[in-house]
C-alpha cells in the first residue's frame, strides 16, 4: 500500500507534498466513483474513461492534447489534428516497432494507457489519476454480493512510466503527483525551465531541450539581426511565463537587448483582449520584433488581431517551438506571418511514420477512439447519415478517403520526440531487465513490481541513437541537449513555406542571405530603440533602459574616448574632424610673406637705408661745420641706436629659437635706450649750459664730447645690466603658446611659436627706454625758452613730443588686443612699427635737415668769427631776455659762436667754424 513520505529536515517540501496529497485524495474519491460504475472486464483496444488502453506485460502511460481547451464550462474543445492525433499515433507507432523488435525487450510486450489532457492542466490532473489507481489498495470489506459470494474488484493495470505531457503547465501538474508515487515521466514537448529543478521534479525527464537553451538561441538570433529593442508575449502558464522569463534573463546576462513591452495572454482571454495586446505592442513603433512564447491558439488569434489592426508587415515575429513549423497558426493569414522567425528542436521527418499514418483507416485503427472524429474533421464529412444536414456543405464519409491523397498531410514537428520518448522508456526497461533478470525470458520477480527509482536511474544513464539518428541522452536534471533548427516563414511566388535558415547547437549558425522579410525585402528590418550615434557622439543612456539613449556631440576640445564618455584633448592637441580622437594643433608663426610682416619690414628697410645714407654723409663731411656743430660723437651713437631700432624688426619677425629670442631681449630695448640716452645727454647738456649761464660765465662740468659719450654709454649700460640679470634668472628660450589662439572653434586653434617674453616682461624691457624718453621730454620742455637759434632743444623737443604720441597710441593697441585671436600678428606689427616710427622721427627731425643743408646748400656751410664762451653765453642770455626776436639774426651768429666756443675748449688747436642758417638743427 502507498505510504506518504515522512517529513524530513525539508519541512517546506513536506508541506507541499501534504497539500498535493489532500488534493489527490479528493480527486481519487471522485474518480473511484466513476471507475466503480464503469468497472467491467477489458479487452484489447477497448476504451476506458475517455482513454485508450492497450494490454501488455508492462504498461506505459501517455498524455496528449487530443482536444483543445473547452469553453463555456466544457472541459474539451475542438480536435487537434496535428498536435493531438499525430503525436498520439506516434506513440502507437513506436509501441508497434518495439513490440516487433526481437532485440529490444524480447518476450516482453509493452502496453499503454493513453489519455486526453484537453490542453488543460486541471483536466489532465484528473485524468492522470488513472495512472496511480493501481498503487492504492482498495478496501473491499464493505462490498457485499447479493449471492453471498466474494466481490470481484477489477484492479487497474500498473503504469510504470508516463510519456508526456505536451504543455509544460500540464507536465508540472502531473509531475507533482507522479513523483509521489515514484513513476518516471518522459516528456516529448514540455520545455519550461522550471522543470529542470531536480529537487522538485526529480522523476521528470524530457527528450527536448529546456527553454533556457531555446531562450539563449532566440537571444542569439535577436543579436545576430542587430535588434536591441523587442517586446515579449507569453501565454499564461508555466511554458509561456517561464520562457519569457528565461529570455529576459538571458538577454540581461548577454546585454544589448531591452524589453519594450512584456504582455501576458490570460488563460481565458476576454473579448477584444488580443486587440488590446496589439495596441500595446504598437505603442512603441521602434520595437517591431515580438518574442512569442505562446500556445498555438494564442498565436493564431494574435495574428488575426494584428491583421485586423492593419499592421501587416510591421511586426517581426520570433516564435518559440510552440509555433515551430506548424501550418494551423498561419492559415488564411499568411501575409501577417511573413518573415516570422521560428525555432524548433532539431528534428527530421520520420518516413516510416509517414507510411504508417497514411495507411491508417477506420478499419485498421479502431484502437484509437478519437480516430473517427479525426476522420470527419480531416475529410470534412460525417460518418452518420443523420448528422448530415441539408445546406451544411458536409457529406457522408465513404470510408474510401485516404490521408495524404484526399487531404493535405504534413508530419507534425514533435513526432520524432514522441517516438524517442517511448524508446527511452523501452531502452531503460531493457537495461533494467538485463541487470535484474540476466538470462531470463520475460519478467522476473525482481521486476514485479518495477521499482520507479531504479527505472529512473537507468533513464538518466541512457545514450542511444534516436529514430532520426540523433543521440538521445539526459543530463543530471533530466534535460536533453539543446539542438534547434531555425525557420523563417517566407512567401515566394504566392507560395508560403517554412524555410530552414540555420541551426543552433550551443552557438548560432545563421544563413542571413537566405532570409526574406515582409514584402519580399532582403534588407534586415530594424528594431532598435535609438539609432547608433555618429562618430564623435557619446551615448547618454535613458534611465532604466540601457538600449535607449540620446546622442550628445563631443563639442569644443572634447573627443569621444569611448561609447559613453567625452574627454578633453591634451593642451597641445585638438579633436579631429569627427571628434573621435585628437591631433596636434598646427604651429604658426609670423611669416615673412604675411601682410602683417611686409609693412614693418618695408618701413625697416627704408629706415635702415636712410640711416646708412645719413651715416655715410656724415662720415664724408665729417670735418664740416654742421657735422662738428651737431656733436659728431653723439650723432654717431644716436644713429647707431636708430639703426638698431630698425634692425629689431627683423629679429621680431624671424622664426623664434634660443638665439633669436636672446637677441630680441638684448636689442629690443637697447636700440631705444641708446637713442634716448644720447638725446637725453644732449638736452641735459644744453639745459646745464644755459642754466649755468644765468649764474656764471664759467662752463659747466662734463660738457665735452668725451664726457657726453661716457654719460650716454653709462645710461645705456643700465639696460644691458637689466638684460643680463634677466638672462641669469630666466634663460631665454622659444615656446609654443597654445592659449593665444585657443578659439572656441577647435578647427581655428593654433599654437603660436614665440619667445618666452610675456606682456609684463615686455613692459619691463621697454620700461627703462620709456623712462629715458620721458626724462628727455622733461628736459626738452625745460629748454623750450632757449632761443631756437642757440641750440638743438626745439628739434629734440619736437622729436620727443612726437615719440610720446606714438607710444601713447601703442599702449592701447598692444594691450587692448591681448584677447584677440590675431594677437601675435597685431602686437608684433604694432611693436615693430612703433619702434621704427620712433627711430624715423628722430632721424627725420634731427638729421635730415642737416643732410639737406650739407648736400643741397653747401654755401651755408661757411666759417664765422668766434667769440669767447663767456661772451657767447652772455650775448645769448641777454638776447633772449631783452630782444625776443634775436633769433631772427642772419645766419644764427650767436648759435655759431656758442658752438665755436664749446669746441675750442675741447681741442687745443684753435678752429674756425662757419655759421649755418636756421634750417640747421
Amino acid at each position: 500500500m502507498f505510504q506518504p513520505p515522512a517529513c524530513g529536515p525539508n519541512r517546506n517540501g513536506c508541506r507541499r507534498n501534504i497539500h498535493v496529497l489532500l488534493l489527490l485524495l479528493l480527486l481519487l474519491l471522485y474518480s473511484s466513483l466513476k471507475a466503480s460504475l464503469a468497472a467491467r472486464p477489458k479487452g484489447p483496444g477497448q476504451t476506458h474513461l475517455n482513454s485508450i488502453r492497450i494490454d501488455g506485460d508492462i504498461s506505459l502511460g501517455g498524455l496528449f492534447p487530443v482536444h483543445a481547451r473547452g469553453h463555456d464550462g466544457k472541459p474539451c474543445g475542438e480536435l487537434k489534428k496535428e498536435k493531438g492525433i499525430h503525436r498520439l499515433e506516434a506513440m502507437l507507432f513506436a509501441l508497434d516497432r518495439i513490440n516487433n523488435d526481437n532485440n529490444l525487450l524480447p518476450n516482453i510486450t509493452l502496453g499503454a494507457r493513453i489519455l486526453d489532457t484537453c490542453s488543460r492542466d486541471t483536466h489532465a490532473l484528473e485524468q492522470s489519476l488513472t495512472f496511480v489507481q493501481a498503487l492504492i489498495e482498495k478496501d473491499g470489506t464493505d462490498v457485499k454480493c447479493l449471492g453471498g459470494g466474494e466481490p470481484i474488484i477489477t484492479k487497474p493495470e500498473r503504469v510504470v512510466g508516463v510519456i508526456g505531457a505536451s504543455s509544460s503547465s500540464v507536465s508540472i501538474m502531473v509531475a507533482n503527483i507522479l513523483r509521489l508515487f515514484k513513476i518516471p515521466q518522459v516528456s516529448y514537448a514540455s520545455t519550461a525551465p522550471e522543470l529542470s529543478d531536480n529537487t522538485r521534479y526529480d522523476f521528470f525527464s524530457r527528450v527536448v531541450p529546456p527553454d533556457t537553451y531555446q531562450a539563449q538561441a532566440m537571444v542569439d538570433i535577436v543579436k545576430a539581426m542587430r535588434w536591441n529593442y523587442v517586446s515579449t508575449v507569453a501565454s499564461e502558464g508555466n511554458y509561456g511565463e517561464s520562457g519569457v522569463e528565461a529570455f529576459i534573463q538571458k538577454s540581461r546576462e548577454d546585454g544589448g537587448v531591452c524589453i519594450s513591452q512584456s504582455v501576458k495572454i490570460p488563460r481565458e482571454p476576454k473579448q477584444g483582449e488580443f486587440n488590446t495586446i496589439i495596441q500595446r505592442l504598437g505603442e512603441n513603433p521602434n520595437a517591431r520584433v515580438v518574442i512569442l512564447f505562446t500556445n498555438e491558439d494564442d498565436i493564431r488569434r494574435l495574428l488575426h488581431a494584428a491583421k485586423k489592426a492593419n499592421q501587416t508587415g510591421h511586426f517581426i515575429w520570433v516564435g518559440s517551438d510552440s509555433w515551430g513549423s506548424k501550418i494551423s497558426p498561419v492559415v488564411h493569414q499568411e501575409e501577417m506571418a511573413e518573415g516570422a522567425v521560428t525555432i524548433l528542436p532539431k528534428r527530421q521527418s520520420i518516413k516510416g511514420f509517414d507510411r504508417y499514418f497514411i495507411s491508417r483507416t477506420l478499419e485498421n485503427n479502431r484502437r484509437n477512439i478519437w480516430f473517427a472524429e479525426f476522420w470527419e474533421n480531416n475529410f470534412n464529412c460525417k460518418l452518420s447519415r443523420h448528422a448530415v444536414k441539408k445546406g451544411s456543405g458536409l457529406k457522408k464519409c465513404t470510408n474510401k478517403e485516404r490521408i495524404g491523397k484526399d487531404s493535405h498531410y504534413e508530419q507534425e514537428g514533435k513526432v520524432q520526440f514522441v517516438i524517442d520518448a517511448v524508446y527511452s522508456m523501452a531502452h531503460a526497461l531493457h537495461n533494467m531487465h538485463k541487470e535484474l533478470c540476466p538470462g531470463k525470458v520475460g519478467l522476473c520477480a525482481k521486476m514485479d513490481p518495477i521499482n520507479g527509482t531504479h527505472l529512473l536511474k537507468h533513464i538518466r544513464r541512457l545514450k542511444f541513437s534516436g529514430i532520426a539518428g540523433n543521440p538521445v541522452l539526459f543530463n543530471e536534471n533530466g534535460d536533453a541537449p539543446g539542438r534547434y533548427d531555425i525557420y523563417q516563414y517566407q512567401i515566394r511566388n504566392r507560395t508560403a513555406e517554412y524555410k530552414v535558415i540555420g541551426n543552433w547547437t550551443d552557438q548560432l549558425h545563421l544563413t542571413v542571405r537566405s532570409m526574406q522579410w515582409p514584402g519580399g525585402v532582403r534588407q534586415i528590418p530594424s528594431s532598435i530603440c535609438s539609432q547608433p550615434c555618429q562618430p564623435g557622439e557619446r551615448k547618454k543612456i535613458v534611465k532604466g533602459i540601457p538600449c535607449c539613449w540620446h546622442c550628445e556631440r563631443c563639442d569644443g576640445y572634447q573627443y569621444q574616448a569611448d561609447t559613453y564618455t567625452c574627454k578633453m584633448c591634451r593642451f597641445d592637441l585638438r579633436p579631429n574632424e569627427n571628434h573621435t580622437g585628437c591631433v596636434p594643433i598646427p604651429i604658426v608663426k609670423l611669416e615673412w610673406s604675411s601682410p602683417w610682416a611686409v609693412i614693418p619690414v618695408l618701413i625697416a628697410v627704408l629706415g635702415i637705408m636712410a640711416t646708412l645714407f645719413v651715416v655715410v654723409t656724415f662720415i664724408r663731411y665729417n670735418d664740416t661745420p654742421i657735422v662738428k656743430a651737431s656733436g659728431r660723437e653723439l650723432s654717431y651713437v644716436l644713429l647707431t641706436g636708430i639703426f638698431l631700432c630698425y634692425a629689431t624688426t627683423f629679429l621680431m619677425i624671424s622664426t623664434p629659437d634660443v638665439g633669436i629670442c636672446s637677441l630680441r631681449r638684448i636689442f629690443l630695448g637697447l636700440g631705444m635706450s641708446i637713442s634716448y640716452a644720447a638725446l637725453l645727454t644732449k638736452t641735459n647738456r644744453i639745459y646745464r649750459i644755459f642754466e649755468q649761464g644765468t649764474m656764471s660765465v664759467s662752463a659747466p662740468r662734463f660738457i665735452s664730447p668725451a664726457s657726453q659719450l661716457v654719460i650716454t654709454f653709462t645710461l645705456a649700460s643700465v639696460q644691458l645690466l637689466g638684460v643680463c640679470i634677466w638672462f641669469g634668472m630666466d634663460p631665454s628660450k622659444a615656446i609654443i603658446d597654445y592659449e593665444d589662439q585657443r578659439t572656441s572653434n577647435p578647427t581655428l586653434a593654433r599654437g603660436v611659436l614665440k619667445c618666452d617674453i610675456s606682456d609684463l616682461s615686455l613692459i619691463c624691457l621697454l620700461g627703462y627706454s620709456m623712462l629715458l624718453m620721458v626724462t628727455c621730454t622733461v628736459y626738452a620742455i625745460k629748454t623750450r625758452g632757449v632761443p631756437e637759434t642757440f641750440n638743438e632743444a626745439k628739434p629734440i623737443g619736437f622729436t620727443m613730443y612726437t615719440t610720446c604720441i606714438i607710444w601713447l597710441a601703442f599702449i592701447p593697441i598692444f594691450f587692448g588686443t591681448s584677447q584677440s585671436t590675431e594677437k601675435m600678428y597685431i602686437q608684433t606689427t604694432t611693436l615693430t612699427i612703433s619702434v621704427s616710427l620712433s627711430a624715423s622721427v628722430s632721424l627725420g627731425l634731427l638729421y635730415m635737415p642737416k643732410v639737406y643743408v650739407i648736400l643741397l646748400h653747401p654755401e651755408q656751410n661757411v666759417p664765422k668769427r668766434t667769440r669767447s664762451l663767456k661772451a657767447v653765453v652772455t650775448a645769448a642770455t641777454m638776447s633772449n631776455k631783452f630782444n625776443p626776436k634775436a633769433g631772427l639774426r642772419p645766419n644764427g651768429e650767436a648759435k655759431t659762436e656758442l658752438c665755436e666756443s664749446l669746441e675750442t675748449q675741447s681741442f687745443s688747436t684753435k678752429q674756425t667754424y662757419i655759421s649755418y642758417s636756421n634750417h640747421a638743427i
